[in-house]
């Protein structure tokens, strides 16, 4: 393996270069293909699992895209010790939709109105996107607490959680079990359409093609729901010609209790920030080690933080650094950020159209479920891969089966921690919080043993090779930094 500190890849446009406007307009639109469709599912998702109405809906999604461009603007330009200075691209954290449908689902079932739902959910939101801008001061103390264990878990629980919602949406979604409809022949043929369109460029040698995949099966799957009459345009008909962003148009509600909820996975988000951020830096042929590198991180981290600010007061979801395009710059070795720059301003300009957001929310649920079912379980294999990361050794089993056991079973059944108060019980009845916080308790109570090698550890690290051999590890990916692992979560969708 080659030195961390000095990369190999070869680059054609490196950090600080300006290529030539059309290639640097090329380069942008390629990173945009490979980003559109996870930066606006997020809200898709959130809208169809709450059943929000779809001018909500599409303004959610406009928000996102108007939302990540004001943050990769900040993070490519570095405005004084805030940004990362990389081509560090700012989307929506899939982390926070399994939490805010949870929630939202709770106060839906309460009778209260979507506008009120959306006033907590981004109101905490907004309120905890400051613990990310405060943790940017503390990051080697948040290293300790939150291991790759810990984050591994947590990644987990988030893809286990939301398989339920990429099935539900498979089989057509609640409208369609609200109508009858619900997993008869023409929607779950349309989610095999996708899910199999999704494997099959998975399986294709050409990068460009695998990183395509998802898009070109919701082109499949949404042109097959043509002919099937599965699209409905009935509301396209109310659509205005601009979207013009209103701060908190919402409103604002703050419960602590759904704050808490939202806290642990803000500060696991941070360990996903340094981890993308990591990467970027050296597909980028940047230092990660050193005060430079130190001073990008924290930069990175103080922007997520900030953006995710303006993203909940605008009506977005939380953002983070998102690690797609590491791909995207190793396929076309462009790593200059003024390519960020024109991204920023198409993400500005195509988010103050509604029309572009309504259109994502003509996709009919069973074409979003043949891709989701799949990336979430993606999701739950990338935080199997963080565990293995770090070993499976006693202690670490211990750890991950409990939170497992616990996380996993509050979402069988929530009804278990009935008898809590209601303020701990919204707690109580979320598996990622549960699974998040026994994992955290644990890394905390349980001492440390013996260094990975000892002869005692013997048995539980020889199942963990075995599980590094299935998964196909590679041996660069076990040799990097623990904090780096932690984006495995983004890169696999």
């Amino acid at each position: 393996m080659s030195d961390l500190n000095h990369p190999t890849s070869d680059l054609i446009y490196q950090l600080d270069d300006k290529p030539p406007f059309f290639q640097a307009l090329l380069g942008a639109v390629t990173h945009l293909l490979a980003l559109f469709v996870p930066m606006v599912m997020p809200a898709l998702i959130v809208g169809k699992a709450l059943d929000l109405s779809a001018d909500t809906t599409a303004y959610l999604v406009s928000m996102v895209m108007i939302a990540s461009g004001i943050g990769t603007w900040i993070q490519v330009n570095r405005y004084g010790p805030m940004g990362s200075g990389l081509l560090s691209i700012q989307s929506v954290n899939f982390s926070f939709v399994t939490a805010m449908i949870a929630i939202g689902t709770a106060m839906r079932s309460d009778g209260i109105h979507e506008e009120l739902i959306l006033s907590s959910l981004l109101g905490v939101s907004f309120a905890g996107a400051f613990l990310v801008v405060g943790s940017s001061f503390v990051l080697p103390y948040l290293r300790r607490i939150i291991t790759p264990t810990v984050s591994g878990v947590v990644v987990l629980m988030i893809g286990l959680s939301l398989i339920k919602v990429g099935i539900i949406d498979f089989g057509g979604g609640f409208s369609a079990k609200s109508a009858g409809t619900y997993g008869n022949y023409e929607n779950i043929g349309v989610g095999l359409l996708v899910l199999l369109v999704v494997i099959g460029f998975n399986c294709c040698k050409s990068p460009l093609l695998r990183m395509g995949g998802i898009a070109i099966a919701l082109v499949a799957g949404y042109i097959a729901s043509l002919f099937l009459g599965l699209v409905d345009f009935s509301t396209y008909q109310n659509t205005a010609f601009i979207t013009v962003p209103v701060p908190f148009k919402f409103g604002f509600s703050f419960n602590f209790t759904h704050f808490l909820v939202v806290a642990i996975i803000y500060i696991l988000s941070v360990l996903e920030a340094v981890g993308n951020l990591t990467a970027t830096a050296m597909v980028s042929n940047q230092p990660i080690k050193g005060e430079v590198y130190q001073n990008r991180l924290k930069g990175g981290v103080m922007a997520d933080g900030v953006v995710s600010v303006i993203a909940s007061a605008l009506g977005s979801l939380p953002l983070t650094t998102f690690a797609q395009n590491n791909g995207v710059i190793q396929m076309t070795g462009v790593a200059s950020s003024y390519i960020g720059r024109f991204i920023a301003v198409i993400l500005v300009f195509l988010g103050l159209f509604p029309s572009i957001g309504w259109f994502f929310t003509t996709i009919p649920a069973p074409v979003l479920g043949g891709a989701m079912t799949l990336m979430f379980s993606m999701i739950a294999i990338a935080g199997l891969r963080i565990i293995i990361s770090n070993g499976l050794r006693r202690r670490e089993t211990l750890i991950v089966a409990t939170s497992l056991g616990l996380g996993l079973g509050v979402s069988y059944d929530p009804q278990i921690f009935s008898i809590l108060p209601p303020s701990l019980y919204i707690l109580a009845e979320n598996p990622i919080c549960v699974g998040g916080l026994t994992a955290i308790i644990l890394n905390l109570l349980i001492p440390v043993g013996q260094p990975r090698g000892a002869a005692n550890e013997e048995e539980p690290d020889m199942l963990a090779d075995e599980l590094e051999a299935m998964l196909d590890i590679p041996d660069a990916e076990r040799d990097l930094p623990d904090m780096a692992m932690s984006a495995e979560n983004k890169r696999v969708i």
